[in-house]
């Protein structure tokens, strides 16, 4: 079947779209899907707990958010520019957005110790940076001088500070460093909750993918198979994929914790992988996963509520059925669930 994007379409009232998270983590709601029966119930993020068995495989996404959103001036003007870091190509040089007129050359002061030339136009609306400081002593500046890059659905008149710890999940590994953006369906978990689900018999393992600033970009295209998805850096440990394996031959289900996780899974050489010792796997993805799509990993996913007619909604109608998240939709909408990366979570299953 041929999917127009205006076929993920939903009306969300501006008010069901949460600027502030719940507070614990896992108070927020939770809506659980079936997505055999399409029979789904009303509970709290803390209630997931009961919807795993012993024996199943949680996988949450690693990677660490770091400050990408960048306030400078222009050395020659003074004018104020803004930068969003949004792929590092080299130890120095990074691409970037740039908000405002820019050209090559153009010299940009960030703090005391960091500034920045703009030294190439991609020709693709990103630009190449080089910078002044790089690897830790550059993470070291943006961690003091950048802000979190909040999604545009959060409206501030300037950041929070609580922000860089709520847009944050517990268990980001300080070693993978690398996301604009929160996985943010982690970020509905505890370090007691954790806990609670090990305790239960349930196995945690991470992968990591470096969530880009293009898990924003809207779909523009009619047909959704001619979007291009954005690429993004994914690891996945050895470790990971033979606990993947082992699950499936106990019968056990992979659980993904996001989509990232889940784009992350899906696109493993699975191929490779039964032919092979089941190695470390570091890739690029660009994967689009919408319905029709074949899932060789992912049995389950815990997930926020989407974006209308965006990527994100075509993988969950991928896993859940089209009809059945369209109902679920509906369902929390009546009730008041809130919305998107600080908004309520849903548990497809």
């Amino acid at each position: 079947m041929t999917y127009k994007t205006s076929d993920f379409f939903y009306n969300l009232p501006l008010e069901l779209i949460a600027q502030k998270p719940v507070r614990p983590r896992d108070h927020s709601r939770l809506l659980v899907l079936d997505k055999k029966t399409g029979f789904f119930q009303h509970q709290h993020f803390y209630d997931i707990v009961d919807y795993l068995n012993q024996g199943d495989l949680l996988v949450l996404n690693n990677s660490k958010v770091f400050p990408a959103r960048l306030i400078g001036r222009k050395e020659a003007t003074g004018g104020q520019i803004e930068i969003f870091l949004h792929k590092k190509e080299a130890a120095d040089i990074w691409e970037c957005l740039i908000g405002g007129r820019v050209k090559v050359g153009l010299i940009i002061i960030l703090s005391s110790r960091l500034k920045a030339e703009i030294i190439k136009n991609n020709g693709d609306g990103t630009w190449l940076v080089q910078f002044n400081l790089s690897d830790n002593k550059f993470f070291t500046e943006i961690n003091k001088v950048g802000q979190v890059p909040l999604p545009p659905y959060i409206k501030r008149s300037r950041q929070l500070a609580s922000d860089k710890n709520n847009y944050q999940t517990v268990f980001a590994d300080n070693h993978q460093v690398g996301s604009a953006a929160a996985p943010t369906a982690g970020l509905h978990f505890t370090k007691s909750l954790l806990q609670k689900i090990k305790a239960k018999g349930v196995q945690i393992k991470y992968v990591t993918l470096h969530v880009g600033l293009g898990t924003f970009a809207p779909v523009k295209t009619e047909k959704i198979s001619d979007h291009k998805m954005h690429s993004e850096f994914a690891l996945v440990s050895s470790s990971t994929i033979n606990s993947i394996l082992e699950t499936k031959r106990r019968g056990g289900r992979v659980i993904a914790v996001g989509t990232t996780s889940c784009r992350t899974l899906e696109s493993l050489n699975w191929d490779k992988i039964k032919k092979t010792t089941s190695k470390e796997q570091s890739f690029w993805t660009d994967i689009f996963i919408y319905p029709g799509f074949k899932f060789r990993a992912v049995d389950a996913l815990i997930t926020n509520f989407h974006l209308p007619s965006s990527t994100l909604m075509m993988l969950v109608s991928a896993l859940g059925g089209k009809k059945n998240l369209e109902r679920a939709y509906q369902e929390a909408v009546v009730k008041k669930y809130r919305f998107f990366s600080y908004g309520d979570a849903m548990f497809i299953n």
